[in-house]
């Protein structure tokens, strides 16, 4: 399958998430990935795109998520390698088991859930992402209060299976996001 541009994969977010936070969750996330794209030298697309649409069925599925966007994307015929990221960034949720077996799962997964703690951040400490200082962000992350629903063991997991240091993951996300509002 060739892959959707970036405006098209857009469009079909939007079809199905209207919530503005889920929007820019999405965007951060997009963001985040094809930055490691670039870093680890893959298909910044495939990446990008892996991102954005990891909460495609989120708005509407909440209690079954990520069970019906596979189904799409299997409908849609996208790749095994987004098919695969989208279900390891559920484990530990909704009865989801498969761990991250690749690069491409491994960075959704250590990226999807500290964009969260980014986010909620920057709503207490309003500076751009890109003048965010990462020991602040780790400090954040290691109180268990702040943004207390975001699961740090996952976060962690996923910078392990990448190969990251968590605080490496952090710098990189203070730079991969510099480029958003």
């Amino acid at each position: 399958m060739t892959l959707q541009t970036k405006e098209t994969a857009t469009a079909l977010l939007h079809q199905h998430v209207s919530d503005e936070y889920q929007q820019l969750h999405a965007l951060m996330v997009a963001t985040a990935m094809e930055g490691y794209a670039v870093q680890f030298n893959e298909d910044r697309l495939l990446w990008y795109l892996t991102g954005l649409l990891h909460d495609i069925d989120f708005q509407e599925h909440p209690d079954t998520h990520p069970a019906p966007s596979l189904q799409w994307f299997k409908d849609w015929g996208y790749p095994d390698a987004l098919i695969h990221a989208v279900e390891a960034h559920a484990y530990g949720y909704h009865g989801f088991t498969t761990l991250p077996a690749t690069n491409l799962a491994a960075a959704l997964v250590a990226t999807d859930e500290l964009t969260g703690i980014f986010y909620a951040y920057r709503k207490m400490n309003p500076v751009r992402y890109g003048e965010m200082k990462p020991g602040s962000i780790r400090k954040k992350f290691k109180d268990p209060g702040f943004a207390a629903k975001i699961d740090r063991t996952t976060i962690q997991l996923g910078c392990d299976k990448l190969g990251v240091p968590l605080d490496d993951h952090i710098a990189n996300l203070v730079r991969f996001l510099a480029p958003l509002p």
